[in-house]
């Protein structure tokens, strides 16, 4: 592994060191952007700017890119799908917030089924066939970008929303490039959020019936 130092104030001589792969994260998220930082690395002499490096340079570029298709997206949106948003699929490792949530949506009146892994969200599919899924990223039996095609398959109309604590701009790119995912919500979220982002999908004067 490459020893990595950065300064963040330059011109200082206190520094830290770092892992690689957490430098990188920090210039996908934008936490370390060019000339706001010098970089150290082993084998060469003085301190240098992180977009010198050749070896981070590919992820400026991403920074960039992810800049760019959003401000794209920001002048042209996608029109969202309507959808009759009756039938909800939570799939979330977090048994608290499903049961949180599975009861706030049934109070609306949507029928709501929860699971708490892939395996058991895709039960679930095979049993009612969802409108709407709110899919965690981090589950036990894997990233619930794993499920989309199982999702598909099952619900082709189905709007996919996914939930997660790990939000990173990095995250949420690769996300709206995966086909048949929607929305991001950042957890954690309140009520308000969430039947916002419905709203958002459901179509207009759809009443939902218990």
């Amino acid at each position: 592994m490459l020893e990595l130092k950065y300064d963040v104030r330059r011109g200082a001589d206190t520094y830290r060191e770092i892992y690689q792969s957490r430098l990188k994260s920090w210039i996908l998220n934008g936490i370390i952007k060019p000339e706001e930082a010098l970089v150290w690395r082993s084998g060469l002499s003085g301190w240098r700017k992180p977009e010198e490096l050749e070896e981070l340079i590919p992820f400026f570029e991403q920074r960039e890119e992810a800049r760019l298709r959003r401000e794209k997206e920001e002048l042209s949106p996608a029109p969202l799908p309507k959808r009759r948003i009756k039938n909800i699929l939570i799939v979330d490792d977090e048994k608290d917030l499903c049961w949180l949530l599975t009861n706030a949506l049934q109070s609306k009146g949507y029928n709501v089924s929860a699971a708490n892994s892939i395996i058991k969200g895709i039960a679930c599919l095979k049993k009612k066939v969802p409108n709407l899924v709110l899919l965690d990223l981090k589950l036990p039996d894997g990233n619930g970008m794993d499920m989309l095609p199982e999702i598909k398959a099952a619900a082709p109309q189905a709007v996919v929303v996914i939930i997660s604590a790990y939000g990173s701009e990095e995250k949420k790119a690769e996300a709206k490039d995966k086909e048949g995912v929607h929305g991001f919500i950042d957890k954690p979220f309140t009520e308000e959020r969430i039947l916002e982002t419905i709203a958002k999908f459901q179509e207009r004067n759809d009443h939902i019936h218990g």
